[in-house]
C-alpha cells in the first residue's frame, strides 16, 4: 500500500501572527481573521457544526453531489490531479473519487498535522491512489509546490468557504485558482441568498455549538498573543447584513472591560464587538459574473430544488 506524502509550506511565524492579531484588536472596529477560528479544537467544533440540523450547507451540498454526480462526471476531467482546497477531514473530496478517478489526490489545508490522520485513513480505503498533503495558507497565496505535478488539475473548493472572502478577495483567489488549474477547472460550492429564518439559525444554533466555535477563538488568541480574554465575558452574535449580502459573526462584550497582552491593551465598552467572520451569500448570476471576471470562459451550475445552494463548474 502507498503511503501519503506531506509537505508543510505554511510557517507559523509568531512575530507576523502577533502583528496581525494586534493590528486587528487595535483597529477602530476590532476584528480577528477567521483563520484563527481553526485551531485543533476549533476544527473539531466546526465538524460538529456541520452535523447540526440548522446548518444546511453541508447536507445540501452532499445531496447535490449525490443527485447530479452522473451529470458532473460527464463534465469533470478524468485521471487529473484532484486538488482539495481547505480539505479538512477530506470526506467531501472522497465522494468524487469514484466519479472522476483522479490520478492523484492533493489535500491542501493550513496544517498537515490536521490532515495526517485523515489521509492515512483515506489511503487505506484507496491503496492505489497517490496522495499528498500540503500545509498551505492559500487565503493569501495559492502557489502549489512542484510535487503536485504537471498537467491539468481539478480544483475542488466545497462548503461555500469562498463566502469568507470579500468579493474583491474572492476575485483575487479565483484568478489564482484558474492559473493553478493549468487548463483544468474548478468545482466550487456556493451558498445562495435565502430567507433569514433559514440563514441566521445556521450561524446561531440552539445547542450553542457555533457560539462555542466562535468563543474558542479567544482561547486561541490568548495562546498566540499572551492576552487575557475571558470567554465568559463575551457573547456570540450572528446576523445577516442585507446591504453587504453576508452573515456576520461577532463576539460582543457583556460588560465594560479591558483586554491586555504584552506591550498593549484594548478597552471595550459594554456591547462593543470583535468582528470574527463574514459569510457572503450570492445570487447565481452574480457568482457567474465573478467567475467570468476571474477569467473562466465556460461555467455550469447545479442547484437544489429550494435554490439554497449551488455547485459551479468553471473552465477556461
Amino acid at each position: 500500500m502507498r503511503q501519503p506524502q506531506f509537505i508543510q509550506l505554511y510557517q507559523d511565524d509568531r512575530a507576523t501572527v502577533r502583528a496581525e492579531l494586534v493590528a486587528g484588536l487595535l483597529a477602530p472596529q476590532a476584528s480577528l481573521a477567521p483563520k484563527y477560528l481553526y485551531d485543533p479544537l476549533g476544527s473539531r467544533l466546526f465538524d460538529a457544526i456541520t452535523e447540526l440540523p440548522e446548518y444546511y450547507p453541508t447536507r445540501t451540498e452532499a445531496a447535490l453531489l449525490a443527485e447530479f454526480g452522473a451529470a458532473l462526471a460527464q463534465q469533470l476531467p478524468r485521471a487529473a490531479t484532484l486538488v482539495d482546497l481547505g480539505a479538512g477531514n477530506c470526506e467531501k473530496a472522497a465522494r468524487l473519487f469514484d466519479l472522476v478517478q483522479p490520478a492523484r489526490y492533493v489535500a491542501v489545508d493550513i496544517s498537515v498535522d490536521f490532515l495526517h490522520n485523515a489521509l492515512q485513513c483515506l489511503q487505506r480505503q484507496y491503496p492505489a491512489l497517490d496522495m499528498l498533503g500540503v500545509g498551505l495558507d492559500f487565503s493569501s497565496d495559492l502557489t502549489l509546490p512542484p510535487e503536485v505535478g504537471s498537467g491539468p488539475r481539478l480544483l475542488f473548493y466545497p462548503g461555500s468557504s469562498i463566502g469568507n472572502f470579500t468579493p474583491a478577495q474572492a476575485l483575487s483567489l479565483l484568478r489564482q485558482v484558474r492559473a493553478a488549474a493549468q487548463g483544468g477547472g474548478l468545482l466550487i460550492g456556493v451558498d445562495l441568498v435565502k430567507p433569514l429564518a433559514v440563514l441566521e439559525p445556521a450561524y446561531d444554533d440552539a445547542l450553542g455549538v457555533t457560539a462555542a466555535f466562535n468563543k474558542n477563538l479567544l482561547l486561541h488568541v490568548n495562546r498566540l498573543l499572551g492576552s487575557d480574554f475571558r470567554v465568559q465575558d463575551w457573547t456570540h452574535v450572528a446576523f445577516f447584513n442585507q446591504a453587504h449580502s453576508r452573515i456576520e459573526m461577532h463576539l460582543q462584550a457583556q460588560r465594560a472591560l479591558t483586554v491586555r497582552w504584552p506591550g498593549a491593551e484594548r478597552a471595550f465598552a459594554k456591547g462593543e464587538g470583535i468582528h470574527t467572520e463574514n459569510s457572503y451569500k450570492y445570487g447565481v448570476p452574480v457568482f457567474e459574473a465573478l467567475l467570468h471576471e476571474a477569467g473562466f470562459a465556460r461555467t455550469q451550475f447545479w442547484t437544489d430544488t429550494q435554490g439554497w445552494f449551488a455547485m459551479f463548474w468553471a473552465q477556461g
